[in-house]
């Protein structure tokens, strides 16, 4: 079923919309990618195909990261950078009145929880990193594969393009959720986003992005990471590759004691997309298995 229930509250003097639904422990999803790019527009209607299950167990909800689908931009320009995001997130958390919550998030989406998990444990029951190319050791790939993307960018054909190639298979892409991309895409503040990232900021964010993820991997290897940690990977994920995934997961576990890692066949980068049942039953499980 369609996420359609939107919310919204300020967050330090940001309009955030997030969707909310369910009972029992908090369980916070965010989405991938970053504000003002150029390649598609991810929200938190990413997790419109295991949103409805999930609540059945939990109280969930997932949220609009700064800058990307209807949550407002960087209040500067000088703050679209990794650090605003996560500090926009911990603020969602204060602002929502979450404690002991479960913190779970795709691609640079699952940098954020982790970082997130590092700088504020006292909040965090457990963190769940799922895909997280920009988190990981090793190269990316994404940059050689989206540069053959068509123009122009951001049509509805461009984006379609992209996810695809991030993809195993193509049944999980929805109209809906294609529809709500382009929406996205031409709303004013986006498109102010993008002005901003392509004016300098792109090259900024990206390299305090670099820093901050060796920062995360540092304070891993010296035992930082005490929360539960589960990792899930699409063994297809052709942009992260999975055994970047299996490196990961190798940082986890030398930190945290309860560490899992899941990866499931035949499915690409958006693996919680392509296998919504057993993406949702690994998570589930590892969440009730802390007790």
């Amino acid at each position: 079923m369609p996420m359609t229930d939107e919310k919204f509250i300020d967050v330090d003097g940001v309009r955030t919309r997030y969707f909310e639904q369910g009972t029992g422990e908090p369980l916070v999803l965010w989405h991938g990618s970053h504000f003002g790019t150029t390649d598609a527009c991810d929200s938190a209607l990413d997790w419109e195909l295991n949103f409805d299950a999930l609540a059945e167990s939990f109280r969930v909800i997932a949220v609009d990261k700064l800058g990307q689908g209807h949550t407002g931009n960087p209040k500067t320009d000088d703050d679209y950078t990794p650090a605003a995001v996560v500090e926009h997130a911990h603020g969602f958390l204060k602002a929502m009145g979450l404690k002991d919550v479960h913190l779970c998030g795709h691609s640079r989406g699952g940098y954020l929880v982790a970082r997130l998990t590092l700088l504020h444990p006292e909040i965090v029951k457990s963190c769940i990193i799922v895909d997280s190319g920009t988190l990981s050791p090793g190269p990316s790939l994404t940059e050689l594969i989206m540069a053959a993307r068509p123009e122009p960018f951001l049509s509805r054909e461009s984006q379609r393009w992209v996810v695809e190639h991030y993809s195993y298979g193509t049944g999980h892409i929805t109209e809906g959720w294609i529809d709500a991309a382009v929406e996205i895409s031409e709303l004013p503040k986006y498109q102010e986003s993008v002005r901003a990232m392509n004016d300098g900021g792109l090259r900024l964010f990206m390299r305090n992005l670099v820093l901050d993820k060796e920062e995360c991997l540092q304070w891993m290897q010296e035992g930082r990471l005490k929360t539960p940690t589960l990792v899930v990977w699409g063994y297809n994920d052709p942009t992260a590759q999975y055994r970047r995934g299996l490196s990961l997961f190798d940082f986890v576990a030398g930190s945290t004691e309860n560490a899992q890692l899941h990866v499931i066949n035949k499915a690409g980068h958006f693996c919680y997309r392509e296998q919504p049942e057993q993406f949702n039953q690994a998570v589930t499980g590892f969440i009730r298995s802390l007790g």
